[in-house]
This record gives structure tokens, sequence and C-alpha cells, in this order.
């Protein structure tokens, strides 16, 4: 699952943002939450980890590197995770609302009505019906 830089903060977000549901945070002998475990509505769980002090996050890499800039530059989902919901629209207004980066309003597809969005440390993710 995704590597963040602060995943205690990142753990957060993405309950506020995504509508996640923290089932339990692992922290390390300094007290750094190290790992996570989300519940996702509907089914299904991710586990937001952190994998040292010298992992950079996507938001955090591009700034440093031309070649993550530009591979950054499309709306489109690299690495990144699918989640079904419910309802598409009302999801990216509470992601949105939350700060998220919406990349791709959302929009009928031949499967399904989707949206793209980057959350608080530049991982994307795509949330469809």
């Amino acid at each position: 699952m995704p590597t963040y830089e602060d995943v205690g903060a990142a753990s957060e977000w993405l309950c506020r943002a995504f509508g996640f549901t923290e089932r339990e945070r692992f922290r390390g002998p300094d007290g750094r939450v190290t790992t996570a475990i989300l519940d996702v509505p509907g089914g299904g769980a991710i586990m937001p980890g952190w994998t040292g002090p010298d992992y950079q996050s996507p938001a955090h890499h591009r700034r440093q590197c031309e070649s993550a800039k530009r591979w950054h530059a499309v709306p489109y989902i690299m690495d990144g995770v699918l989640i079904t919901v419910d309802d598409v629209d009302a999801h990216c207004a509470r992601a949105r609302a939350a700060g998220a980066v919406v990349l791709t309003e959302p929009q009928d597809t031949g499967h399904g009505r989707s949206y793209r969005v980057e959350d608080l440390e530049g991982h994307r993710w795509m949330f469809s019906t």
C-alpha cells in the first residue's frame, strides 16, 4: 500500500477526505506511527506505512526531480489505488473539501463513473462506481 512520510497525518487525512475509518495504528519505539490499517467503506482495507527517514513522497520527489515532475504532468494514475464507491460525485466533493487535488472531474466512462485525485503527499487514487 502507499508509503507516507507522515503516516499518522496521512491516516487522519485519508479518513477525512476519502471516508476511510482507522481501525488500528502501529508505532515504532520513538512513538512515530509506522503503519495504519484503514477500513474502506463497502469492504476491504488499506495499510499506509512508513519505510524510513530516506523515503520521499511523490509530491516531495517531484519538487526535486525533473523526471518525476514530467511523469506527474498528466492526470493519470501511476502506481495508484482504485477504490469502488457508491456516489462518485459526492465522494469527489468530500475529497475536494479536504484539500485533495482533483486530477479529473467525475466522468462517465465505458467502465462506470469515475474521477482521479491526488492526496496530501502526492499519491494518486481513482474512485469509481
